[in-house]
C-alpha cells in the first residue's frame, strides 16, 4: 500500500506535457532509424444490460482484488499495470464503478506520468459529471443511471503493451466507448496511428478494406448489420486519422469502433483486423506491423 500511495502522490504532482504528441513523433522516427531487429482477436464486443452490470478488470483480476487495489499483473520483467484508484457510488437506482489503471516501470518517466495522470483525471472528471447528472435527475423526479469504467490489457509482449479503457453509460439502454494506448516498452514511446505510416494514404486503404469486410460479413450472416446504406443514420464513410486501434501480439493492426459508431447497438464494440499485406508499402517500418 505504501507503494501505491507514493505512486498516486507522484502522479498528482506531475502536470501532463502539452506537446506529448510532438515528443512521440520525434522518438519513433529516431527509433525506426536505428534499424534494430528485436523480438517482439477476432471481433469482440462489450455491452451492458443494466447499470453497474459490467466490470472488466486487468489480466488475472477478480472484482474482489480490484476492490482492494492489490492486483499487480507483471508485464515482462519491468512494466506493471495496476488499479490505482476506485471511485464508486451505490444507490438504489444510481450506480457508478470506475476503476483507474496506472502503469509502472517505463524508463520514460515523463510518458509514464503523463499517461497515469491522464487516467486519473479522466475518471475523476467522469465521476464528477455522473454525480451532477444524478443530482439533476433527482431534482427532476428520479430515474436510473449508471456508469462503469475499467481497463483490459489487450497485448503484452517483450516490446508491446496495449491497454484498452472502456466506459459503459447506462440510462435505459447502454452505450460503450473504448480508448486504447499502445506503448513500445523497449523504446519507451507511445504509438499513435498516424506515426505508423509514411502519409495519410492509410486512411483510404484501411477504410476501403473495412467497407469490403462489412459487406462480406452482412452477405454471410443476416444478423450482422453495419451503417452502409441506411437512409436513417450516418453511414460509415471512412476511419478517422486517429481512429481507435491496438496492435496484437502477432504484429497485426486492429481498428476499433465504439458501440453505435458504425453499427446498431446489438453489434456492440466492433473491431477489424487489417491484413498486413495491404499496409506494407504504407508503413514507416515493419517494427510493429508485419
Amino acid at each position: 500500500m505504501k507503494k501505491l500511495n507514493k505512486l498516486k502522490k507522484d502522479y498528482e504532482a506531475i502536470e501532463i506535457p502539452s506537446e506529448l504528441e510532438d515528443v512521440v513523433k520525434d522518438s519513433i522516427r529516431q527509433a525506426t532509424a536505428t534499424k534494430k531487429k528485436r523480438p517482439f482477436l477476432k471481433q469482440w464486443s462489450i455491452g451492458a444490460a443494466a447499470a453497474a452490470a459490467l466490470f472488466i478488470g486487468s489480466i488475472n483480476m477478480s472484482p474482489a482484488m480490484a476492490q482492494s487495489m492489490v492486483n499487480i499483473p507483471v508485464l515482462g520483467a519491468i512494466v506493471e499495470v495496476l488499479t490505482v484508484q476506485k471511485l464508486t457510488l451505490d444507490e438504489k437506482t444510481y450506480q457508478a464503478d470506475l476503476a483507474t489503471p496506472a502503469i509502472e516501470g517505463l524508463e520514460n518517466e515523463e510518458l509514464q506520468a503523463s499517461l497515469n495522470e491522464k487516467y486519473i483525471e479522466e475518471n475523476k472528471t467522469q465521476f464528477e459529471q455522473f454525480e451532477e447528472e444524478v443530482d439533476e435527475m433527482k431534482k427532476a423526479g428520479g430515474g436510473h443511471l449508471g456508469i462503469d469504467t475499467g481497463y483490459e490489457v489487450m497485448t503484452e509482449t517483450d516490446r508491446i503493451l496495449s491497454i484498452a479503457r472502456f466506459k459503459v453509460n447506462t440510462a435505459g439502454s447502454s452505450s460503450t466507448t473504448m480508448k486504447y494506448d499502445t506503448i513500445d516498452k523497449q523504446e519507451n514511446i507511445l504509438i499513435t496511428l498516424p506515426i505508423l505510416f509514411k502519409d495519410d494514404q492509410y486512411i483510404d486503404v484501411i477504410s476501403s478494406y473495412i467497407v469490403g469486410e462489412m459487406k462480406r460479413q452482412m452477405a454471410e450472416d443476416e444478423e450482422v448489420s453495419y451503417f452502409l446504406d441506411d437512409p436513417f443514420t450516418d453511414n460509415f464513410e471512412g476511419i478517422k486519422s486517429y481512429q481507435n486501434f491496438y496492435i496484437t501480439s502477432n504484429h497485426k493492426l486492429v481498428i476499433s469502433f465504439d458501440k453505435y459508431e458504425v453499427a446498431p447497438g446489438s453489434m456492440g464494440v466492433v473491431t477489424f483486423e487489417i491484413p498486413s499485406e495491404i499496409l506494407s508499402d504504407l508503413l514507416v517500418s515493419n517494427t510493429y506491423i508485419k
